[in-house]
């Protein structure tokens, strides 16, 4: 099972790539470890699936009820928000524009584990949180 704990301040370069620390890299599992999925969170952070643990996300997801309005709105919203994205031979993720956008993301971001997931947040909007918290 994997486990992703702790907070990692990381850089992001001018073409959007962002460096995972290695005890992040060390928790990816075996088979997957060049591949991650990215999801914008309802809070202004991104959140990083293993293939994994997106799957068994999405797959409930897609049993919700198509016919019902507010269900189909949460799988539109769900799905049309990831991208499935690889890690180069550096161990670095290039972040969709759009996201780095959304998540106000520019030289630097907060890695914060979640157990089974991971949140990239801007580090002001992280200490903002962390302060209401």
């Amino acid at each position: 099972m994997v486990l992703f704990s702790g907070e990692y301040l990381c850089k992001i370069d001018a073409k959007g790539r962002l460096s995972l620390p290695a005890k992040v890299k060390a928790n990816l599992p075996v088979p997957f470890q060049k591949e991650v999925v990215l999801r914008r969170s309802t809070d202004p952070c991104l959140v990083v699936y293993t293939q994994i643990g997106f799957q068994k996300l999405a797959s409930k997801v897609s049993a919700l009820n198509e016919f019902d309005s507010r269900q189909r709105k949460l799988q539109r919203s769900f799905f049309g928000s990831v991208s499935e994205v690889s890690l180069d031979s550096a161990g670095r993720v290039l972040v969709p524009r759009k996201m780095l956008e959304y998540a106000s993301l520019e030289k630097e971001g907060v890695i914060v584990g979640l157990g089974d997931r991971l949140e990239i947040w801007n580090p002001k909007a992280y200490r903002s949180v962390q302060d209401e918290d």
